[in-house]
């Protein structure tokens, strides 16, 4: 469990930690992959979640994904990127958590994503918790936990670690 004074300076708020939908680029389940491409390169992403017609989140597209729907053995065949839609070719396997997410399950998430989409109980998108937002709570508890704080060493809890091999 994260203690709350660790808590309260690792997220600002839980309104900055999660980026609304509305701020987020994203791609249609019907767009073509030259789309999805142009979004991905003019705002220099690696990765967009896909919605429905609905805003249901339904996936991701990523650069890697275009290229490996559009080359074959012996080259790149880019006229595909105007014949084949997001949805063909996306990855449905994607980290999400609900709007009542616990900071611990996206911490824990964040270890292998740059992002972790948020959707309501029916699958709405709500938006994205990034690394970044994550990265500028661990900077902020580097640079001001000692200033806010006074903090005294446990020795033998601190011993105990330290033998253990954690230190």
């Amino acid at each position: 469990m994260i203690g709350k004074k660790i808590r309260n300076l690792l997220v600002d708020s839980e309104k900055t930690l999660v980026k609304p939908a509305e701020e987020v680029a994203v791609v249609g389940l019907k767009n073509r992959l030259n789309h999805a491409l142009l979004i991905l390169t003019t705002d220099k992403y690696a990765l967009v979640p896909v919605l429905d017609d609905q805003s249901k989140m339904r996936g991701l597209i990523s650069m890697p994904t275009i290229m490996q729907a559009i080359m074959n053995i012996e080259d790149v065949q880019f006229e595909k990127l105007g014949e084949i839609e997001v949805r063909e070719v996306m990855d449905t396997n994607y980290p999400y958590v609900y709007e009542d997410f616990e900071l611990e399950d996206v911490l824990r998430m964040l270890v292998n994503y740059a992002f972790i989409t948020v959707v309501d109980k029916d699958n709405y998108f709500k938006g994205i918790i990034t690394r970044s937002e994550i990265l500028k709570g661990t900077n902020r508890i580097a640079h001001e936990f000692e200033k806010l704080y006074d903090v005294k060493d446990k020795t033998p809890e601190k011993e105990r670690l330290y033998n253990k091999g954690r230190w």
